[in-house]
């Protein structure tokens, strides 16, 4: 039931990005090609108005796309990142280049970090910052992120929610039941999103720039919290306890278990595995175009 935006609307979208960033004076620009040819495309038919380079990256036709192209553009020194998707997108593009300058324009199917924002809008922002016309630090703001330590095991990022799920293993990427909820630590809890973050917003609001996160313990015997879980589905969570914490304060939880990152499940705590979760203002400095 969510809504989908299809490669036609995509590829106007980008259209729209580069008038508008053509029009405030940018005219260097460095995109990661997909496999529909969507930004190959749009460079081609704006050649003749503006530069335009293929960022290399060894393919893998995976997530790890995104964060190789996060680490090549960091390199190229890029002044401005304009990224099309949900949150997951966004957070893949955060693992490669955390502190990214970014203008997040949603495409996804259960975004709470990207907002729908016009790609013409979109674009004239990033090309005035681009251009040098505006100072990125005076329209934009760090977000929260929450940094996660695995016993043994490579570090891994958030955006919104970081959830420890019941089961052995991945299996279906996104969270359709509250059924296995345990753990979660939240960025932001905001009852007009759908997702995890609706269940926190729906006890205890917290703001993107509130300093603080909220941590959620789930069981079968606690309290029945109706909440829009994924996009046209409402369900009860039984939620035992909440939390409010500080930046810096650590959260452990323990395996056995899946670890789901910004509404994915990502990676299989073994019984015993403990993970340390901490919430700071180091993510992407997200432009405010409005």
């Amino acid at each position: 039931r969510a809504s989908v935006f299809d490669n036609q609307e995509k590829s106007a979208i980008v259209r729209r990005v580069l008038v508008g960033a053509m029009a405030a004076g940018a005219r260097d620009f460095v995109y990661l090609p997909d496999t529909h040819n969507i930004a190959a495309e749009a460079a081609h038919e704006f050649k003749n108005k503006a530069n335009f380079t293929e960022v290399q990256i060894t393919r893998t036709a995976s997530t790890m796309d995104t964060v190789y192209a996060a680490q090549a553009m960091y390199d190229i020194g890029c002044s401005i990142v304009l990224t099309l998707g949900g949150d997951g997108t966004n957070r893949a593009f955060a693992k490669g280049w955390q502190n990214v300058p970014l203008v997040p324009i949603s495409t996804g199917t259960n975004n709470v970090f990207p907002g729908l924002v016009e790609g013409t809008v979109a674009g004239a922002a990033a090309g005035l910052i681009a251009a040098g016309k505006i100072e990125l630090a005076s329209v934009s703001n760090q977000v929260k992120a929450t940094t996660i330590e695995i016993e043994n095991e490579e570090d891994d990022l958030a955006l919104v929610d970081t959830v420890l799920v019941g089961g052995g293993f991945v299996g279906a990427r996104a969270i359709w039941s509250s059924k296995q909820l345990k753990t979660a630590v939240l960025t932001r809890a905001e009852a007009s999103a759908v997702g995890l973050t609706a269940i926190g917003g729906l006890i205890k609001p917290i703001t993107q720039s509130e300093d603080t996160a909220l941590v959620i313990h789930f069981g079968p015997e606690g309290e029945l919290v109706n909440a829009p879980i994924a996009p046209g589905l409402y369900e009860p969570v039984p939620v035992i306890s909440t939390k409010v914490i500080k930046f810096g304060e650590t959260v452990k939880v323990q395996g056995p278990g899946v670890l789901a990152f910004d509404g994915e499940r990502e990676r299989v705590l073994r019984k015993g595995q403990t993970a340390k979760l901490q919430v700071k203002r180091n993510g992407p400095h997200v432009v405010d175009v409005h």
